[in-house]
């Protein structure tokens, strides 16, 4: 079991992957990860140029900081388990920060002031790979860099082609799947999802409405009670086999112990899936 981690309080999340940092890189920058942070802190408060803090209520900050949790006890599982090859300690930073700025897509410059971040659902990750470039190249970071965040993002696209992104190593690649798994289990094992699935339909609604009226892609969903009616199918007939096929069973890292221990991230995702099934039976 991992020790409980309060996702409302940056700090904590912070702390927990500073010490997966510290375990996997013993004589690395020890400031680099409370950097990230508050990097990512000052995006999503309204203190980074022209943007405002983040108005998403289901894509939140606490929503970044679940699947940024989930990601660095993936990597650090996996480094646990001695698998090969090692990963160097710079796609850690650059996956901590890809993860950190993967829902920039989100916020809205100080001048738009119509509706919320939610009405860019359908370009979002778009916007988040720009942005994070953006950003990341005021901090000195270079092209190559960059370029690999971008493409880790891009692998928490829903519709995302992932043989397309042009992935500079095959590390690379497995931290972007790990970010686009950790995305998925981060959200739908919080305590608190079921409870957030009406706030994530009224997202897909302003989303679809500010496409015209027209449904997003992949998100057909009539009513909030519609969308979690379907959930449990999306997690067993999508989710989990992209999880498995797509994204190579990376979850797995997250047993304990390792391979053949219980997947607490997985446990607390059924148990929602239970929950929904038992509120809305076929």
């Amino acid at each position: 079991m991992f020790p409980p981690v309060d996702t409302k309080d940056p700090t904590a999340v912070s702390a927990e992957a500073a010490a997966a940092f510290s375990a996997m890189f013993p004589s690395a920058d020890r400031g680099f990860v409370p950097r990230a942070f508050g990097w990512a802190q000052e995006c999503f408060t309204g203190r980074y140029g022209d943007y405002q803090a983040i108005d998403a209520c289901y894509h939140d900050f606490e929503h970044t900081l679940q699947g940024t949790l989930c990601m660095v006890r993936l990597l650090r599982g996996r480094h646990r388990a001695g698998a090969t090859p090692l990963l160097p300690q710079r796609l850690f930073e650059l996956g901590l920060v890809a993860i950190l700025f993967h829902d920039t897509g989100y916020l809205k410059v100080r001048s738009d002031r119509t509706g919320t971040g939610a009405k860019y659902t359908a370009v979002h990750v778009h916007r988040s790979a720009e942005f994070a470039a953006a950003f990341l190249a005021g901090q000195g970071f270079g092209a190559g860099e960059i370029g690999a965040v971008q493409h880790m993002i891009r692998c928490t696209g829903v519709n995302v082609d992932l043989p397309a992104i042009p992935f500079q190593s095959d590390l690379e690649r497995m931290v972007g799947y790990g970010l686009g798994t950790a995305d998925y289990l981060g959200q739908m094992a919080a305590a608190d999802y079921v409870e957030k699935l009406p706030i994530l339909y009224s997202e897909f609604a302003e989303a679809a409405r500010f496409n015209e009226g027209k449904a997003l892609p992949s998100l057909a969903f009539t009513t909030a009670e519609d969308l979690m009616r379907k959930t449990p199918g999306f997690w067993t007939h999508f989710v989990l086999p992209k999880l498995t096929k797509d994204f190579g069973g990376l979850y797995r890292f997250l047993a304990d112990p390792y391979p053949d221990g219980p997947t607490e991230y997985l446990e607390r995702v059924e148990a929602n899936i239970q929950r929904l099934r038992r509120q809305f039976p076929a």
